[in-house]
């Protein structure tokens, strides 16, 4: 597959539309993974492990001894850990996606929030909102066009090799109508249809909350590290709701991200008066396109 970084190919959309999720390897530099992974080292205090079982749910195949390892408020940590993911925030790599997947105008719907796992910790039941119909992650494509309302983001900071455990999902069912059998949520029996997605630290994982996704056990010796910022399309909502700007919405910290940056946090809404600022991308930068364009 050929991957641009200020375009999504042709190969990459098909791919995406087909299976559900897309992995663009190599979108962090080694020096930028180590940036965010000393950032995460100065913060594991603040983090909070998960009651074993919580995720599993009694699922022997998923079942571990210990259950993962959560942390979150990274864009409002200090400014020395906070670099890092505030860049991602807006980076060039979401942005070129986020406008061809999500549509012009996608925000950031929650998050970041840092998984994380050692060796021995359980799965995740899998889940998606794909069936039963939620609205407010549905998917669409129609005339040449993709329309996916809800998509998760993640960046990789350790390895994700074959056989590790971690992300899984069943390819082609972010399009699913039939229900989901338990026994493939539970891996009792997965029908051959689950798929665990290799990936190395530095790639970029994108993928429809309408597919059918979990988690399976970690069983690498290194720590399972995996940031999700998940987005939204901006016709998730009609109208805009009382807190619309950066500022309404999470407080006057935001005043100190970029123009960029700060026009992924704006509330959801079509209606919006003209002061939603929309982004660009040529794969090195991002850029707030004129509005006069």
């Amino acid at each position: 597959m050929s991957y641009e970084l200020h375009r999504v190919s042709d190969e990459e959309k098909y791919f995406f539309d087909l299976r559900g999720y897309l992995v663009v390897p190599g979108a962090l530099s080694p020096q930028e993974i180590d940036e965010a992974n000393a950032a995460l080292d100065a913060k594991m205090s603040l983090a909070r492990n998960l009651a074993v079982g919580s995720l599993s749910r009694g699922a022997q195949a998923l079942s571990g001894d210990s259950s993962r390892i959560e942390l979150t408020g990274m864009l409002g940590w200090e400014p020395e850990y906070r670099i890092p993911f505030r860049k991602m925030l807006a980076h060039p790599v979401v942005v070129s996606r986020l406008n061809e997947f999500s549509g012009r105008g996608f925000r950031l719907d929650h998050g970041p929030l840092l998984i994380s796992a050692k060796k021995g910790a359980e799965g995740h039941t899998l889940h998606g909102q794909g069936e039963p119909f939620e609205q407010s992650v549905l998917y669409h494509q129609q005339n040449g066009r993709i329309f996916c309302r809800g998509i998760t983001v993640a960046w990789q900071l350790a390895d994700c090799n074959a056989g590790d455990g971690g992300f899984a999902i069943v390819p082609g069912s972010h399009k699913l109508s039939e229900p989901t059998p338990r026994e493939v949520r539970i891996l009792e029996d997965d029908l051959g249809v689950v798929e665990q997605v290799p990936m190395k630290a530095g790639d970029l994982l994108f993928f429809a909350e309408t597919a059918t996704h979990g988690t399976l056990p970690w069983t690498a010796d290194h720590d399972r590290r995996s940031v999700l910022y998940k987005y939204a399309s901006r016709g998730a909502a009609r109208a805009v709701g009382k807190y619309f700007t950066p500022q309404e919405r999470y407080g006057d910290w935001t005043n100190e991200l970029t123009p960029e940056q700060q026009a992924v946090l704006y509330g959801p809404g079509v209606h919006h008066g003209g002061r939603l600022p929309i982004l660009d991308s040529d794969g090195k930068k991002t850029w707030v396109v004129p509005k006069d364009e």
